[in-house]
């Protein structure tokens, strides 16, 4: 089954663990935390406390996805903070397999990422070292923004590398513009979860909602 990672980042930050602990009780999968530091990314959001809080609100998996420059020197924090999971960007690590080995020697399981426009060849070589690979669907720094149409064929190659590999445990994620119209296609590309924000914590019937639906639109059923 697909799984559903919620992003705090459209949160009401007034009811953050109220709000994640309702997301669990709907049936979401796992928790995804952005973290942005306004000079990689144009926003600035949170850091290892916010991600301590979400802990203690939920036992799901708590998804951590670093858009920040140097994450090296973050990274142990998180993981004290609870991170299950820590995603860095290509673009953003010099040595990128030192920073691998150091997530993993955190007790925590890595992931990679790239931005839009990076092609998936700068992370054919890391794949074999990470338990996630994330394709970005929206330039990162915001939410709310529309699902780039050609991510579609990004996260099918992608896809495609994984199998190739011989990488069956490798989570595919796709993070920025999922929604009903969103969440099958990248389905169907080949993404094992789906990270969803404004389209969950913004839904005008509410989180449980949000949730029902998003699972019905991916298994084609009417919503």
């Amino acid at each position: 089954m697909v799984k559903i990672a919620p992003s705090i980042l459209s949160a009401d930050f007034g009811r953050l663990a109220e709000q994640v602990s309702e997301a669990e009780e709907a049936g979401a999968d796992w928790i995804h935390v952005d973290v942005m530091d306004g000079s990689f990314v144009p926003n600035i959001t949170i850091g290892p406390a916010v991600t301590e809080a979400v802990r203690s609100a939920t036992d799901l998996p708590i998804d951590v996805h670093l858009m920040i420059k140097n994450p090296d020197q973050h990274l142990s924090a998180f993981a004290d903070a609870g991170a299950d999971y820590l995603t860095v960007h290509q673009e953003t690590c010099v040595h990128l397999h030192r920073t691998i080995d150091s997530i993993r020697g955190l007790g925590v399981k890595p992931g990679i990422t790239l931005n839009p426009a990076t092609p998936l060849k700068a992370i054919e070589d890391i794949l074999s070292y990470v338990d996630l690979a994330l394709v970005m669907s929206v330039n990162p720094g915001f939410g709310g923004q529309s699902f780039i149409s050609s991510s579609t064929e990004k996260i099918k190659n992608l896809k495609n590398m994984i199998e190739q590999k011989g990488l069956k445990d490798l989570e595919l994620e796709v993070d920025g513009g999922i929604n009903l119209d969103t969440a099958a296609p990248a389905v169907s590309a080949g993404s094992t979860v789906l990270v969803a924000g404004s389209a969950i914590f913004g839904h005008p019937e509410g989180i449980s909602e949000a949730i029902r639906h998003l699972r019905k639109a991916v298994t084609g059923e009417p919503v």
